[in-house]
């Protein structure tokens, strides 16, 4: 096979600031597809701990990710395990605390916004932030320090607080037939065979990829 081992998880021999993140995950609430990788200087062992929060041994929620993806340093996801009951007088979580306050609290019934859903070849800029249940298309571009609040649709950058639409980077028909390739889904030897066209522009090239 030509190129990097997707089930090792060091791209870089020595170097383990950057990871394969599917190698690097324990939790069986976390998925994330091959050749997906975390950046951090202070290594990227860690992320399932370090960058995706609130994400207790309770909680339903999953975080998804696909293929392809570039996660930077400091990029954090947060889980549906941050949220707070917000429909009485007091946000102030009691029941965590257990000591018969628990009886007045069932934490775990606290409104979920479901799995955060993150497609393929996504480029999360550094510092960026995802709240709990968003969804993130395949394509999309997450600008530095942003904070992910709503659902974001293919191949469209977003960035600020909270992120809004800055463009679509391409028009809907590129959209629509980069969408319908696949490209990440093709064997790792056709894309090998094809990175030219993968990271250039000319679509019939790469819709006639051998």
């Amino acid at each position: 096979m030509v190129g990097p081992d997707p089930n090792y998880p060091y791209p870089f021999e020595n170097l383990k600031r950057t990871v394969f993140l599917k190698n690097v995950i324990t939790k069986k609430n976390i998925q994330v597809g091959d050749f997906t990788y975390f950046d951090d200087p202070n290594g990227g062992d860690d992320f399932e701990n370090k960058n995706v929060l609130y994400h207790y041994p309770f909680s339903k929620e999953k975080l998804i990710i696909g293929k392809f993806c570039a996660v930077a340093t400091n990029v954090q996801f947060i889980m549906a395990g941050a949220n707070h009951k917000i429909d009485g007088f007091s946000t102030y979580p009691f029941g965590i605390f257990a000591q018969g306050w628990e009886k007045e609290m069932d934490i775990t019934k606290i409104a979920s916004k479901g799995d955060t859903i993150c497609g393929n070849d996504i480029w999360f800029g550094y510092g960026s932030t995802i709240m709990p249940g968003v969804k993130i298309s395949n394509g999309a571009i997450i600008a530095s320090n942003s904070v992910v609040t709503k659902d974001v649709e293919p191949y469209t950058i977003i960035g600020g607080n909270p992120a809004k639409v800055i463009r679509k980077r391409f028009d809907d028909a590129t959209i629509h037939d980069l969408l319908k390739i696949k490209w990440w889904d093709w064997h790792i030897d056709k894309i090998s065979r094809n990175i030219k066209y993968i990271i250039a522009t000319d679509l019939d090239k790469l819709k006639n990829a051998k």
